[in-house]
């Protein structure tokens, strides 16, 4: 007699994206945009005590700052989650980086033009990791737009690395940001075996 698991008994499959970019890039906003539960964050204030260690210039109406993550879920089907981990943006805290990339399968590197220099330790860390990670430009209000091309030599990007925009604050474009950087972590897990069996 076959035994074909039902929905019932088959074990739920997880997988994990992680989050990353500059200080205020939209790192919070895009985790819970996407998140089917309410998300968890570890946010603090902004005080007089960062002046000096972040730089607030950039962003001088934010209030908040994630100090440890910020984590949300995804149901993509019946047994299978996705889980959000979003990194915080301060150098102060990116020691906690290392653990918050343990079993991704890869990465968005989230990215404001206006500030491009604080792009650039976030992609160099997941070139130094391995990772497979993606570049997603966010695009916020009332600045100017450059295209994806422009942005991907500003950044010096490998030609393999995909490059796209992105909404934050709408659920159906990281949506398929999500989709892109699965993709694109797939594409990089086959390549190696594609090259073996020939």
């Amino acid at each position: 007699m076959d035994y074909a698991p039902t929905s019932a008994t088959r074990r739920a499959a997880s997988t994990k994206i992680v989050v990353a970019g500059g200080f205020g890039v939209g790192k919070t906003t895009l985790v819970g945009s996407v998140s089917e539960i309410v998300p968890l964050r570890t946010e603090a204030l902004v005080t007089n005590e960062s002046e000096g260690v972040d730089d607030l210039d950039a962003v001088p109406t934010k209030a908040t700052t994630t100090v440890a993550m910020d984590f949300g879920r995804l149901t993509l089907a019946e047994d299978l989650v996705l889980y959000l981990f979003g990194t915080p943006g301060q150098r102060r805290f990116w020691f906690m980086w290392d653990d918050l990339c343990l079993g991704a399968i890869g990465a968005i590197v989230l990215v404001d033009t206006n500030r491009l220099d604080d792009s650039f330790s976030p992609l160099d860390y997941f070139e130094s990791k391995g990772l497979p990670f993606i570049v997603a430009v966010n695009e916020f209000d009332g600045t100017q737009r450059y295209s994806l091309e422009e942005v991907a030599n500003a950044l010096a990007l490998p030609p393999h690395v995909p490059i796209i925009s992105v909404d934050a604050r709408d659920r159906a474009s990281v949506k398929q940001a999500l989709v892109r950087v699965t993709e694109y972590a797939l594409e990089r897990l086959i390549q190696p075996l594609s090259v073996n069996a020939n």
